[in-house]
């Protein structure tokens, strides 16, 4: 592969959310209880079989609204500044963010897929959906700078305008 090769992904859908604005979106799907949904374009629709029997699913999601990016950011919980690869900051080199979010339910003939955990913009575009299997996804590890962070602060930190 070349450096700066560029490649193209194909959205396949969007995700609908009640944030319209950057700011007051919960920093984490897993703190936040906000309802969303994504409208799966309709030629995707048979890649949602199987998928219900699943509680939750990866959305895999491209940050719309990033304009740029950065390589050290401020993250929320944070007052030093990091490299963006120790953080989940949208403002990426590839705006590619990744949401673990509870399958409420899927509308087949709307090609719908309910949610409950979203911590994205309203219609952010959708890459990609992949099950959520905790015998493949949980491990024990080391969580870096964030070892240092309150879980209560965590739980109540919404977004801001930095990013």
């Amino acid at each position: 592969m070349k450096e700066s090769e560029l490649l193209t992904y194909t959205v396949i859908g969007y995700i609908r959310t009640p944030f319209n604005e950057k700011a007051g979106i919960p920093i984490q799907s897993s703190i936040s209880k906000a309802l969303g949904t994504v409208n799966l374009l309709p030629q995707y629709s048979e890649g949602l079989s199987d998928l219900g029997d699943f509680s939750h699913i990866y959305l895999i999601y491209h940050f719309h609204k990033a304009n740029e990016y950065k390589l050290k950011v401020k993250p929320f919980l944070d007052d030093e500044e990091r490299g963006v690869f120790a953080t989940r900051a949208p403002l990426r080199p590839n705006p590619i963010g990744i949401s673990i979010v509870r399958l409420i339910s899927i509308d087949k003939q709307e090609n719908k897929i309910e949610l409950q955990g979203v911590d994205m913009l309203d219609q952010t575009p959708v890459l990609d959906i992949k099950p959520y299997i905790p015998r493949f996804d949980n491990f024990e590890a080391r969580t870096g700078w964030m070892s240092k962070v309150n879980s209560e602060t965590v739980r109540k930190k919404i977004s801001d305008n930095r990013f």
